[in-house]
């Protein structure tokens, strides 16, 4: 009986530690607040647990092609994405497009500047030595807003000022801190309490840069592809739309 006692319990355990599996996640840093809502109300629901990295989608990207043991990947661009889809990193099937991401202008309170009076001529007003991006050679957040600033003809007269963080995160930092004084960043971030108490913003419209077309993949060698699916699966529901909204993103349609 103690011998049939104990195999029980040892199916049990196995059948709980199938049903609850943990899964890494690599995602764009324009998702710090929202995914990790979106993770929390899920692991909620599931009991699944998620676990999240949080970077610039280019840093991810060679990592995922060098073989990183992630199960999904949240990218800022779809560019990344489906280039690891052709490179047999990525599921192809999986590729889907989670939301559409937007890039506003954002200075502090304390700064006595109007960005939606002055818009794009803040940066160069005389109290803004310093204007922070996300680092255009792998963050998609950095090429939006370097092609913003191509598009107003301000590349020339504003280089000087670009301080460049490490990915849209950094870059909300250095502004939110007072490293800089304005910063072409995600509405997701400028949304988050912190900064939506610190400051203020003016987000660009649609023409002034590239579509940011945020697409996510199941890995091809993730070792818990079915509640990757799941998990994605509750990202692009109506539940995780809602908090995707919430935090500025617009929903898409694959």
């Amino acid at each position: 009986m103690l011998r049939i006692a104990a195999f029980i319990l040892t199916l049990c355990a196995l059948s709980a530690f199938l049903s609850a599996q943990e899964i890494n996640v690599a995602a764009a840093s324009d998702l710090n607040y929202a995914l990790r809502e979106i993770a929390t109300r899920y692991q909620a629901k599931t009991g699944n647990k998620v676990v999240l990295s949080f970077g610039s989608s280019g840093n991810f990207f060679s990592q995922i092609q060098s073989g990183a043991p992630y199960d999904l990947f949240f990218s800022a661009n779809q560019e990344y994405a489906t280039q690891l889809a052709a490179a047999g990193r990525l599921e192809a099937k999986s590729l889907a497009t989670y939301a559409i991401g937007q890039l506003v202008l954002w200075v502090p309170n304390n700064s006595g500047l109007d960005p939606q009076v002055a818009q794009m001529g803040v940066l160069t007003d005389p109290k803004v030595q310093r204007i922070a991006i996300a680092n255009p050679a792998h963050a998609p957040y950095g090429r939006a807003a370097a092609a913003a600033l191509e598009h107003y003809g301000l590349t020339e007269k504003v280089q000087k000022k670009l301080v460049l963080g490490e990915n849209i995160s950094q870059a909300a930092q250095f502004v939110q801190s007072g490293n800089a004084q304005a910063g072409l960043i995600a509405l997701s971030l400028a949304l988050s309490p912190a900064m939506k108490k610190a400051g203020r913003y003016w987000i660009l419209p649609d023409d002034a840069y590239p579509e940011l077309r945020q697409t996510a993949g199941i890995t091809t060698g993730s070792k818990h592809k079915a509640k990757a699916r799941e998990f994605l699966d509750y990202v692009l529901s109506a539940e995780g739309g809602e908090v995707l909204t919430r935090y500025g993103f617009r929903t898409a349609v694959n």
